[in-house]
């Protein structure tokens, strides 16, 4: 009896709004807005044009009552929370269909021999803590044509969205520290032993970034309490927060005492642009971001950034692409190349006690 492949259909969902189909261009727009951070480098993409574009956006939030996109003056566009969930609603209800299917295909192929292809054009949703590896590999993964969506966020908001299947990879770092210490305290809860896999991807270095020669003699977490010191910080539930926060707790430094405290970035390169700009005096982040802002750097911490992701989605087409290229000697010598970075182990699969002990 001939072995049927089951592999032309690909699972798609059609969403409407008061009862009205979305336009099937929004959802691949609001995509590329979320990976280019500007609409126009999005419609360009698409081979939209811009009046069309923001004309389309505009007509789904007034049908929706919602927000989509949200322009910030210099700082190109973002997806508004909405859209987000939206995204992360899409491909979760694309992966319900995929599994449907295959059941349907399992269930027929006790009387007739078929096998399914798995969908190659659903993206595999990486909610990461900002890196400037993982945005390597997000370019090598897009040249390849694998299909990814990446969004920067902070890690134990990553973890927290995995836990909620809103994504499906999460790019976290915790300090090189043991399961069971006080360091891990935030993480423990969100990291499942069972069924969860971590990949190790880098290690890094975090301190201080202050502007060059360090003009301020910023030598010292102490010295961020200084009179003139202006300090740029990132925001509740980065990874990047937690280590600082734990640094200055260590250290007796009161952060009531440090002046710009809750002036808040949601990336080390934005906290490095912003000293160097002139804007602030020091903030905290990884050593690479530094030295691209041209930035002076004192070294306080080291870290691993892991990838978390679930033993099932290890199977998918996607998933392998990512550890493949992880994994690729010439993607790990461009890593090495980046100050403080270190590239030990990287693409091996652990279970969560190997990991931390």
């Amino acid at each position: 009896m001939p072995n049927y492949a089951y592999s032309a259909i690909v699972p798609t969902v059609r969403w409407l709004a008061e009862e009205q189909a979305i336009d099937p261009r929004l959802l691949p727009l609001l995509r590329a807005v979320a990976k280019s951070g500007s609409l126009n480098k999005a419609v360009a993409s698409l081979g939209l044009s811009y009046r069309h574009a923001w004309g389309m956006v505009g007509k789904m939030e007034r049908t929706m009552g919602r927000s989509l996109v949200v322009m910030d003056r210099g700082r190109g566009a973002r997806l508004s929370r909405f859209s987000e969930k939206l995204l992360a609603a899409d491909e979760a209800a694309a992966r319900v269909l995929e599994r449907e299917l295959a059941a349907t295909v399992r269930a027929l192929g006790r009387e007739t021999p078929l096998t399914l292809e798995a969908p190659r054009g659903v993206p595999l949703v990486i909610h990461a803590s900002h890196d400037l590896a993982l945005a390597e590999l997000r370019d090598r993964l897009v040249g390849t044509g694998s299909p990814i969506e990446l969004h920067f966020r902070g890690s134990l908001e990553c973890l927290a969205s995995l836990v909620r299947r809103e994504c499906d990879v999460a790019g976290f770092h915790v300090p090189d520290a043991r399961f069971d210490s006080a360091e891990f305290a935030p993480y423990r809860p969100l990291l499942p032993s069972r069924g969860l896999r971590l990949v190790r991807f880098v290690s890094r270095r975090q301190g201080l970034m202050v502007a060059r020669g360090n003009p301020k003699r910023v030598l010292r977490l102490a010295d961020l309490a200084k009179k003139g010191v202006r300090f740029v910080n990132r925001q509740p539930e980065s990874g990047t927060r937690l280590c600082i926060d734990r640094l200055l707790a260590a250290a007796g430094v009161d952060t009531a005492s440090i002046r710009g405290y809750q002036m808040e970035e949601f990336t080390h390169a934005a906290v490095a642009a912003t000293i160097a700009s002139g804007m602030a005096d020091a903030g905290f982040g990884i050593e690479a971001a530094a030295r691209q802002h041209g930035l002076d750097f004192l070294p306080l911490a080291s870290e691993q950034y892991y990838l978390a992701l679930r033993q099932s989605t290890l199977s998918r087409p996607a998933a392998a692409a990512l550890l493949d290229a992880v994994r690729e000697l010439d993607f790990q010598r461009r890593i090495l190349a980046l100050p403080g970075y270190g590239a030990a182990e990287m693409g091996s699969v652990v279970r969560v006690q190997q990991a931390f002990g």
